[in-house]
């Protein structure tokens, strides 16, 4: 198509709605994600917090939607951004120290994800996004999980350590599956409010009237 046709501006102003409106709507979706995910902040609450709030936290599905839906010049800078904005949050409010082992872990284990969102690009549906955020949701539990085990001084380290790392966790604590279950469930949930929410945006943007180029007969003399 020639690209000083009308045709082809055309085209090129339908395809910058449709990016606007799938942008518009991920991003909507990326601040209340974030905003719930400082719930804890917002509450004001600390180590009683009720038992649904543990870890329901769909952050794995976050960074893997936004990489594979979001317009290329935000789709990894957002959810990354996004990630570390309500980390350092969080662990001022709680009192933790910002940046520790598991913090570097955490985000490293993010930036995978990331680039295996990437990788999805080309065939963002939810039949491959389900499976895919479930897979990584799994993948950041293991990890995670294990880094806790390596440097907890609470943990002996040995193989029954790390299976009670994997599984009921420390004395004192609700059981590291629970927490594993919310965040499986708040991940899920997420990626089907994202991609309706996306479908929805492209929608939008392509109902969007565009006027159609006038077409002028050439004079007659």
């Amino acid at each position: 198509m020639n690209r000083k046709s009308p045709n082809f501006a055309i085209a090129s102003h339908c395809a910058a709605k449709q990016s606007g409106s799938t942008m518009f709507a991920g991003i909507s979706l990326l601040i209340a994600v974030s905003l719930f995910r400082l719930l804890p902040v917002f509450m004001g609450v600390t180590v009683d917090q009720p038992s649904w709030l543990y870890n329901f936290s769909p952050i794995t599905a976050l960074c893997l939607c936004g990489a594979a839906c979001l317009p290329r010049r935000s789709a990894l800078l957002l959810p990354l951004a996004a990630l570390i904005g309500t980390d350092i949050i969080l662990s001022l409010h709680y009192g933790w120290p910002i940046f520790n082992p598991e913090f570097f872990f955490k985000t490293f284990v993010f930036a995978l994800v990331l680039a295996f969102g990437w990788q999805l690009r080309s065939n963002p549906r939810l039949r491959v996004l389900l499976p895919a955020v479930v897979g990584s949701s799994i993948f950041f539990y293991l990890i995670t999980n294990s880094v806790s085990w390596l440097f907890d001084p609470g943990y002996v380290k040995s193989m029954n350590g790390w299976v009670q790392a994997l599984t009921t966790g420390l004395p004192g604590f609700a059981p590291t599956w629970s927490f594993y279950k919310n965040t499986l469930v708040s991940d899920i949930s997420f990626t089907l409010l994202f991609v309706l929410c996306v479908r929805l945006g492209k929608r939008a943007g392509k109902s969007v009237p565009v006027a159609e180029p006038a077409i002028i007969a050439p004079a007659r003399w």
